[in-house]
């Protein structure tokens, strides 16, 4: 998934005698472009996801060099290399301490290593990897799209993935992405992929259909599970004023079925943030899992809001909380006494307005039928839009 600082220490550190001193669980940080920084002033030309080097002309006391890579940081920089040997002989401990406890990777090469000669190198691997990875996002959005068609895809894709193999999809959905102009879109993706640490090469991350999706393939459950856990962690300190919801797919076999596995993670994305959760696993969502594909509005219109239509109208009417009353009372199997409890009303109270129910929607809610009738009924209202699965 790009040209990553991993990749850069295996073709390029034994020849620039790159050395990495601190932040080395930013290993698999991904690159974007390489600047030469010596003054505070080029962060303006950072869009994330780039990888700084300085000679450290412009940072020679410490204190300069922790703000230096605490910015970079907050931009979401790849990483910082420092050329050491004339205006930094060594990195301050605060500096190494910041960069371990941030997963920021900070290195260093020796002070006789031609710097444009570094950069003209790694600058063209990294253009030649984007090129790669722009193939391999569009094979892979081609087989979403076309699931009937996914020969040309395998071809394409088959140099990079198993396309026998298990695939699964994240969608991640910031809030009014598909407002945000081109700039601003681009810097989110570029921070999102850094927060999305130790992802390896058996993965693509690009935008589709207003979301950012991340495709793995045969990648464990637990270490998907473990990462994604990470990674909302680090957006809730590092985006807290950004609302961003995150919905994982089933894990399925096989090219030929991606468009499966995108459709149910678009199920539990739209889940996240209808029930505004941070994510929201598809295989964990019970029946919704059923409801949520459900392909024609009109039958979900029927089985649903139009069931319940005599409750909503007088709720809307008279302020009342019937529906959410009848809910508490199916699911809880027709206790009065958890309707009363979760409703703060009297046991006689509540009684008196299941009757008010009852007789609203026709139905005295005895049979097994129809109750579960109502319950889906319920839980319809808190399913997202249907999805065109065509």
């Amino acid at each position: 998934m790009g040209f990553t600082i991993e990749d850069m220490m295996t073709v390029s550190g034994a020849r620039y005698k790159i050395k990495m001193e601190a932040g080395k669980h930013g290993w698999s940080n991904s690159i974007s472009w390489i600047l030469m920084i010596e003054d505070m002033t080029i962060l303006q030309n950072f869009a994330g996801k780039d990888l700084a080097v300085t000679t450290g002309l412009g940072f020679r006391q410490p204190r300069q060099q922790l703000e230096l890579v605490k910015e970079l940081s907050h931009l979401g920089a790849s990483g910082l290399i420092i050329n050491t040997g004339m205006y930094i002989m060594e990195i301050p401990q605060k500096v190494r301490t910041f960069c371990d406890d941030n997963d920021f990777p900070l290195m260093t090469v020796p002070w006789d290593i031609p710097l444009f000669d570094m950069i003209k190198d790694l600058n063209m691997r990294i253009l030649l990897q984007g090129i790669t990875d722009d193939e391999i996002s569009d094979a892979l959005i081609q087989a979403i799209k076309a699931p009937g068609d996914t020969e040309s895809s395998r071809k394409r894709l088959l140099p990079h993935f198993d396309v026998d193999g298990t695939f699964q999809v994240v969608l991640i959905e910031p809030g009014n992405l598909d407002t945000m102009d081109t700039v601003e879109r681009r810097r989110i993706s570029f921070q999102l992929q850094i927060y999305l640490e130790s992802i390896s090469h058996n993965a693509s991350f690009f935008y589709y259909d207003a979301a950012f999706a991340l495709v793995v393939n045969d990648v464990p459950e637990d270490h998907l599970r473990d990462l994604l856990d990470r990674f909302v962690k680090r957006l809730e300190v590092r985006m807290p004023d950004r609302r961003i919801w995150v919905g994982i797919g089933s894990p399925m076999k096989d090219l030929r079925n991606l468009h499966l596995a995108y459709r149910r993670a678009q199920a539990a994305v739209r889940m996240a943030a209808k029930q505004d959760k941070n994510m929201v696993w598809f295989d964990e969502m019970g029946i919704y899992k059923m409801l949520s594909l459900i392909p024609d509005p009109l039958l979900r219109k029927e089985m649903g809001e139009d069931l319940l239509m005599p409750l909503l109208a007088h709720d809307k009417a008279h302020g009342t909380d019937y529906v959410e009353m009848l809910e508490i009372y199916l699911e809880t199997g027709g206790s009065i006494k958890a309707v009363a409890e979760q409703t703060f009303t009297h046991r006689n109270t509540a009684i008196y307005r299941l009757g008010n129910i009852r007789k609203l929607l026709g139905n005295d809610l005895e049979s097994p039928e129809d109750r579960l009738r109502y319950q889906i009924a319920c839980m319809l209202l808190h399913t997202p839009e249907p999805i065109d699965i065509t």
